[in-house]
Formats: structure tokens, sequence, C-alpha cells
């Protein structure tokens, strides 16, 4: 057997279990290697197993989760005006990453729409984006 330290987990937890099994059950001489073989082979199987990437559901459909007046996070189901702010403070989360987790376009936003209106009619008012 190889002395990588994977196979000498491998080693060490079939030892284990074969001992355990062989303290509390009648275990013949010649039955042995084959228990011993069959063990290390299920444990190597299952260390060998990728695990299933289990795909995070969302609070409410992405395709519901964008109002006039609020945006709801698809992370917690929160109604806000301003999801970079909740998604960095909450979930130390970029808006990038928040929309590569729920397989969101580019152009989705991060502010209600009638609230990033309202604030860009402020700015034109106080004369933000013109030079004087």
């Amino acid at each position: 057997m190889s002395s990588d330290p994977d196979n000498l987990i491998l080693q060490k937890l079939t030892t284990q279990i074969i001992s355990a099994y062989v303290a509390h059950n009648e275990v013949s001489g010649q039955d042995l290697p084959n228990l011993i073989r069959t063990i290390h082979q299920t444990l190597s199987n299952v260390a060998n197993t990728k695990p299933e990437i289990i795909k995070p559901i969302p609070a409410v459909p992405p395709k519901k989760s964008v109002f006039p007046d609020y945006i709801i996070c698809l992370e917690d189901g929160k109604k806000l005006k301003l999801l970079r702010r909740h998604l960095q403070t909450v979930y130390d989360m970029t808006p990038q990453q928040y929309r590569e987790r729920w397989d969101l376009p580019p152009e989705y936003p991060m502010v209600a729409p009638n609230y990033a209106s309202h604030r860009s009619n402020l700015a034109r008012k106080i004369g933000l984006g013109h030079r004087r």
C-alpha cells in the first residue's frame, strides 16, 4: 500500500472499523482478509466521491424581486431600497458575487428603480454633471 497521507488515513480508519467489528462479532481467520479489503475499498470509494453541489434556493424568484419602490434580497427576502450596502454589511458579498450566486444578468439593479430616479432628479436639481 502507498504511504501518501490520504492512504494512511484510510488505513487507520479501516483498522479502527475492523477492530471494532471483530471485538463485537465473530469473524473467522479466512474471512478477515476479505473483510479488510471490502472495508478499505468502501472507504476509498467514499473518499473519492465528489460532493454534490447544492444550488441555493432564493427567498423569492429572481424575476419577482424587483419592484418600483424596493428590491427583495434573494438571500433573506428583505425589502430594500439599497441592496448593495445590505449585501456588504450582512453577507460580506459584492454585487458581482451576488449576481453570480443567483445567476443574474449584469444589468440587474442594486437600487430600487424609483429611488434611483429620485436621486437622479435631486442630482440634476443641484447641478451635478454639468460644467459651471
